[in-house]
This record gives C-alpha cells, structure tokens and sequence, in this order.
C-alpha cells in the first residue's frame, strides 16, 4: 500500500468516526424531541403548526438530491469531470432549494410568535431541525469547495476519496432528514 493510499485510509476510517459522532448527537437530539414534544405550554402542538405538504416537497427535494449525489459520484468513479461538476451542481441547487424553504418554515413559525422560546417543545424541534439546518448549510459549502476542487484539479484518487465522503455525509444527511420527517412531521400531525 502506497503512501496516498495509507491516507486516504486514515481519512475515511477517521470520517466513519466523526459520522458515528454525529449519529449519537441527532440521537439525543431526537431523545429530547421525544420527551419535549408535548410540552407545549398552552400553546399549539405540531398539529396546528405544520404543514405536511410543505414537508413532503422538502422530502422529495432532499431525497431527488441524494439521488443526484450518486449519480455525480459515480460520474467521478468513471472519471467524468464535467458530469461530476453537473451532478454536484444538480445536488447544491437541491440543497439550497430544501434549506431555503427550511427557512422558510422557521421564519413563518417565529413570525406568528411561535419562536424557541415559547415552549419545550418548539425548543426542541427548532434545535432538532436547525442542527440537521446546520448540517445542510456546511454540505452545500464542502460541495461547493468540491466543485471547485475537480474543475481545477480533476479527478484524482485523492479527490474521488473526498467526493465518497462528501456522498456520504449528503446521504446520511438524508437519512437523518427521513427520520425527522417521520418523527416530527407524519407523526405529529396525527398520519
């Protein structure tokens, strides 16, 4: 085993790591929106809250772009820069289409006065949903550094190894999302 591949090695065992870190925070995250969610304080629950169309067409955004994550990547195996640089294209434009009406939601929830800090439960979801916000926004900015990367350099070993662990964080980023939809949307207007 050469030298790059000794690396890449390293980098992709300590990513596994740094996945399995994040797991446990959404965990918790979830442990929290579990016990909090019907600590409402008088004020309206999910049911009243959400719209489920709204976090169906969120869903079908972020799940579409996981689909074009894949595509780019194994764009990038066949060695393919300018599909590469399209699907990754078609995954950032998702990506911000998905955050944007995350956005959205919250500024709609905070302007009719259901912020944080009005209840343990909006607490929660706004720290559930923010985090996985959060996780997106970072996404979107390596995806973007990505692009960058392959357009100027191509696609080495050393970049394809970055664009599989870019892939899959997006995915787990997706898979987070499924159980967040299910958990805070499908189940809390009552589906």
């Amino acid at each position: 085993m050469n030298q790059e591949e000794t690396k890449i090695e390293k980098y992709t065992f300590g990513f596994w790591v740094y996945l399995m870190t994040d797991l446990m925070m959404f965990a918790a995250l979830f442990a929290v929106y579990a016990v909090l969610h019907g600590n409402t304080a008088g004020g309206p629950g999910a049911s009243a809250l959400f719209s489920l169309p709204n976090a169906l067409t969120e869903t079908l955004i972020l799940l579409t772009s996981s689909f074009a994550c894949g595509l780019a990547l194994l764009a990038a195996r066949s060695g393919k820069k300018n599909l590469t640089i399209a699907g990754f294209a078609a995954t950032f434009l998702l990506g911000i289409s998905f955050l944007s009406l995350e956005l959205r939601e919250f500024s709609h929830l905070i302007a009719g006065g259901t912020a944080p800090q009005a209840s343990g439960f909006l607490s929660a979801f706004f720290t559930l949903v923010g985090t996985h916000g959060l996780h997106i926004a970072a996404g979107l900015l390596w995806m973007f550094v990505a692009m960058v990367q392959v357009r100027v350099k191509g696609i080495s070993p050393f970049t394809l190894s970055k664009l599989e662990r870019l892939a899959l964080f997006w995915h787990f980023l997706d898979l987070v999302w499924i159980f967040i939809f299910t958990t805070v949307y499908l189940f809390g207007v009552g589906v």
